[in-house]
């Protein structure tokens, strides 16, 4: 950083290193065989798959508009957009900040984009420079001009170049004013030409596919290689990257873009990789598992219904073999004995330094255990209605409860519910609730206490070991709410 000129050459030749091979990507491990076992059956049957995939589509061609400020769009009208396609008719006035027209030419565009990355990925298309010029030209084609700057840094409009490599220097300014400086045009062409070669040879050397996609988005926002366009791009990238590998395109909410995209780039830039890696993990983790809770069946047809609901019992026979059973049910085992081994270890800990002053215990109930099955029913099937998800209440349910007694007339219950989750049987949710009991066993009255906390969702029909690490970050995540709450009711 040149602190007196306020420039900062952000721009590095491109390089794989090892701090990006080294990065935790169990935050997409963890779901993702439950995720491809139910893809494959979504595939072939779901007409709701196809629509859901649909509306990935039109949300990312709407979410990468608003972050880069080529329009806003109310989220009323956003979520009708997602819901039922580019209608002009459906906007009305206040919806957006620039002409429905020029709206309507900018989402267009960006979905067309989008429908091209999955025909390339279908087409089994390599991904070449030449390829990305093309997708540059298609997601800009109804954009006239480029913001740039002259010899004495005031801003004017520019002709843009569509799929052509930028022939200035790119010199965005910051806030504080720094002009930040990507790879210069003379360099450009080269540095993409390596960036697409060490593509393919992680490729070939079977690196994770997260780590790829945020290492090539990363290495394509810092060249920059066009003179604008260059965010829409990187984002279509990052996507093609994942489709290729069976996921979801990569989009960024308008909310999450400076709060978590942005910090995390940045944080790249100064060499530390994790943050950004786990944000696309992120991304990638919220679509899953809102495709677990899809319905595999959608057709109305007799005929259609009939040949899946026989496939479907021939499945199911073969599923019930010995084998295939005693390793879901080892795994599940394994998960509540984890976490009932995390909970006493907060509970030895919090003994110890309490002093005396509350009294703490731990209850449980196994997967195995019939006369007890039901208890907290009501809990989870709210828990699982808050947080849109279906519970699949005809499989096996497991809990706990972390008890902390106060007095007789003050106790508060931890409830972590280790239950199915979406539409598969490989796949299980962690959830937690928080009750209130006041009054004495045999008049106490249970209230439930809002605890903000999504489930933690795994897949139970691979290694349960690597999923640990997540298991308890969230336990402990969970306890440390119930304890914050605690201290904020205590006078």
């Amino acid at each position: 950083m040149n602190a007196e000129n306020k420039v900062y050459r952000l721009w590095k030749p491109v390089e794989f290193i090892n701090n990006w091979r080294e990065c935790d990507t169990s935050i997409l491990d963890d779901i993702s065989a439950s995720w491809f076992k139910r893809r494959a059956t979504l595939k072939e049957n779901s007409a709701e798959y196809a629509e859901f995939l649909n509306r990935l589509k039109r949300e990312h061609a709407i979410e990468t508009g608003v972050i880069e400020r080529l329009y806003d769009l109310e989220k009323g009208i956003t979520e009708t957009f997602i819901k039922e396609g580019f209608v002009k008719s459906y906007l009305s006035h206040g919806d957006t900040d620039i002409p429905d027209s020029d709206l309507m030419a900018h989402l267009n565009d960006h979905l067309d984009a989008v429908n091209f990355i999955f025909d390339v990925v279908k087409e089994s298309r390599p991904l070449t420079t030449g390829f990305i010029k093309e997708l540059h030209h298609l997601v800009t084609r109804n954009q006239k001009h480029a913001e740039g700057r002259d010899q004495f840094g005031n801003k004017l409009k520019i002709e843009l170049l569509k799929g052509t490599y930028k022939v200035r220097e790119n010199n965005p300014t910051r806030d504080d004013g720094t002009s930040i400086l990507y790879c210069p045009p003379e360099h450009t062409a080269s540095e993409m030409d390596n960036m697409v070669n060490i593509f393919n040879q992680l490729v070939e050397d079977k690196v994770h596919p997260l780590i790829i996609s945020a290492w090539f988005h990363h290495a394509f926002t810092t060249i920059h290689p066009f003179q604008d366009g260059n965010g829409r791009v990187a984002r279509l990238l990052a996507s093609l990257i994942f489709i290729k590998f069976g996921y979801f395109p990569f989009t960024v909410l308008r909310e999450e873009a400076k709060v978590k995209y942005i910090e995390a780039l940045e944080t790249a830039d100064e060499g530390e990789s994790q943050k950004l890696v786990t944000y696309f993990g992120e991304v990638q983790k919220r679509n899953i598992q809102k495709a677990l809770n899809i319905k595999e069946i959608s057709s109305t047809s007799f005929e259609e219904v009939q040949e899946i609901f026989i496939k479907k019992i021939e499945n199911w026979k073969l599923q019930r073999q010995e084998a295939y059973q005693n390793l879901l049910k080892n795994n599940r085992s394994e998960v509540l004995v984890y976490c009932n081994d995390i909970l006493n270890e907060f509970k030895d800990t919090l003994t110890v330094q309490l002093n005396g002053n509350a009294e703490l215990s731990i209850g449980s109930c196994s997967f195995n255990d019939q006369n007890r099955q039901h208890h907290y029913y009501r809990q989870i099937v709210s828990y699982a209605k808050k947080h849109n998800y279906f519970f699949n209440r005809t499989l096996p349910k497991a809990w706990l409860t972390f008890r902390i007694k106060l007095s007789e007339r003050k106790k508060y219950q931890l409830g972590i519910s280790i239950h199915h989750y979406g539409y598969d049987d490989t796949t299980l949710a962690i959830g937690s609730f928080l009750e209130f009991k006041s009054g004495k066993e045999d008049e106490s009255h249970d209230t439930t206490l809002p605890l903000e906390i999504a489930p933690h969702v795994i897949s139970i029909d691979d290694d349960i070991e690597g999923k640990k690490k997540n298991i308890k970050i969230y336990i402990e995540h969970a306890i440390t709410l119930v304890l914050a709450q605690i201290a904020s009711e205590i006078n």
